[in-house]
């Protein structure tokens, strides 16, 4: 996701889809959203008509939409009207949330259309680019839709929806899902619908609206891949960003089927280096010409499946998210460029984890942070996270470890899963206890601080190896040691582990981890 530096469904189609995720304790399911925004050049205020389609999960005399309202400073959305089925209910607004009266009893489903305005406080970013045009992008993550769309803003209720978007009509529209419609309206205005029919989290819905030029460098699979980049970028924007073309094959091959009808990948002005918005990717300005296009897009595209389709149940578990990208990313480049370059980025990695530790000691699951969850954008969602899917594909092995990653897509693609949702289905697919593994490396902060030893006795012929573990909380993993041409296991499950090792002749070369498969830091001592 980030590297900080948008159907029309008749009801009958509609329920017939069997597992729509939603908020625990929630009264209402939303079942799908239609958010028509009208656009204009003359000011930052929008208008937008929002029609929500809700399912009640118990009776009910009324539930809450997220929607921040307008403030001193002139910031937010005001509600002029609510209607239900198509007749007005009473409604009030506070700073963050509508509130909407009517009797329902549990199973109903109910059409509500809610008729606002506003400056946008955040969440739909009305800019200039670096050519000085005006641009419009939504930037939704992670609870942040709620400042300029009528929403359940969280990551928990996944709904389809529609974007009807009416702007100048010099802008091009892109949006989740498939465009259905385009036309000219009086005023030298233009009207664009884009329908997305699969289930998504309110935090990767956009539109982004701009000036762009347009390429289609392919389809796989029969889903086209489309790069929408500003104008002056055209010559660049269309080389760098084609390699989308050859990253996705590599997810659809071995995750699943891709969920969507289309991958745009798009060139924006949010304050994300990369948002993983479902089918039309955001990229920062200048990613067009940056070195690392090629890894910052299979990130991206990586989150279709684990962030989008899998989406975790709670932030606190955003690694399912962040961590998968890491680590599905190096393996893309592993199978592309060799292991050498997944060794490479797991140095890297594993420096960054360690880093971060010193400056804020928390487990990977970081059920702490209950509001403010940009602090969740570190090394232990990302990097760390990458680290302990790595461990866990050395300890299953790849052919039982890609079985499992399979098998928890096809289990919560389109719905919502949590740390132990995952273990199980990796338990069930490898048939070991994993609760320890997930234990120490997920719910555990810090990792292994290993002292080894080796000494050689000549009269023996024999190699002694001790490692002891100079942190608080003991760690079972196994270690490797490259002992000159071979490469010895110690499976270390107290304090202390002790091995001695017959050999025709002292070593002459000894490293520990030398295949880079432990995330610890080790004092080495001869």
């Amino acid at each position: 996701m980030r590297r900080i530096f948008l159907v029309i469904l008749s009801l009958s189609t509609l329920f017939t889809i069997p597992a729509f995720a939603q908020v625990p304790g929630a009264n209402i399911d939303v079942r799908h959203y239609t958010f028509d925004i009208k656009l204009n050049d003359a000011d930052n205020n929008i208008k937008g008509k929002a029609t929500v389609t809700a399912k009640f999960l118990s009776n009910a005399t009324g539930f809450n939409l997220d929607l921040v309202k307008t403030n001193a400073k002139g910031k937010g959305m005001l509600v002029s009207a609510v209607t239900e089925n198509g007749k007005p209910v009473k409604f009030t607004q506070d700073d963050e949330q509508l509130k909407i009266t009517t009797r329902a009893l549990k199973g109903n489903t109910r059409d509500y259309t809610i008729t606002y305005s506003g400056i946008p406080a955040d969440g739909l970013i009305i800019s200039t680019n670096a050519y000085g045009h005006r641009t419009f992008f939504g930037d939704n993550w992670p609870n942040r839709a709620h400042n300029w769309l009528p929403c359940v803003d969280n990551i928990a209720d996944k709904a389809p929806v529609d974007f009807i978007v009416t702007a100048p009509d010099h802008y091009q529209v892109v949006s989740n899902g498939l465009q259905t419609e385009e036309k000219q309206l009086p005023g030298k205005m233009k009207l664009t619908h884009w329908v997305e029919t699969v289930a998504l989290p309110t935090k990767v819905m956009v539109i982004g609206v701009a000036e762009f030029a347009i390429d289609h460098p392919g389809d796989v699979n029969g889903i086209p891949v489309f790069t929408y980049v500003f104008p002056e970028s055209k010559e660049v924007g269309f080389k760098n960003y084609a390699v989308a073309k050859d990253i996705l094959p590599y997810f659809i091959k071995n995750v699943g089927p891709y969920s969507y009808e289309k991958l745009a990948n798009v060139q924006s002005k949010t304050i994300f280096g990369g948002m993983e918005n479902a089918s039309a990717i955001f990229y920062f300005e200048e990613s067009v010409k940056t070195p690392g296009i090629e890894e910052l897009m299979a990130h991206e595209i990586a989150h279709q499946w684990f962030g989008d389709g899998a989406s975790e149940k709670s932030f606190g578990h955003l690694w399912l998210s962040e961590g998968f990208a890491t680590y599905m990313t190096n393996l893309y480049l592993e199978n592309k460029y060799g292991a050498d370059t997944l060794k490479t980025r797991l140095i890297a990695d594993r420096k960054k984890v360690i880093g971060f530790e010193k400056a804020r000691l928390t487990p990977v699951v970081d059920t702490a942070v209950k509001t403010k969850y940009m602090q969740l954008l570190n090394a232990n969602s990302y990097e760390k996270g990458g680290w302990v899917l790595h461990m866990l594909r050395r300890n299953l092995g790849d052919a039982t470890f890609w079985k499992g990653i399979r098998n928890y897509y096809a289990k919560y693609q389109g719905s919502n899963a949590n740390t132990d949702d995952l273990r199980r289905i990796m338990e069930q697919t490898s048939g070991k206890d994993l609760k320890q593994f997930f234990t120490q490396w997920l719910r555990t902060a810090g990792h292994p601080k290993l002292a080894v030893k080796w000494t050689w006795d000549e009269k023996e012929s024999s190699l002694t190896i001790n490692v002891l573990q100079n942190q608080d909380y003991v760690y079972q993993f196994p270690l490797e040691i490259g002992i000159d041409s071979e490469v010895l296991t110690i499976m270390v499950k107290e304090k202390s582990a002790t091995i001695h090792y017959k050999m025709k002749a002292k070593p002459t070369d000894v490293k520990i981890d030398p295949n880079v498969n432990l995330l610890a830091t080790f004092d080495e001592e001869m």
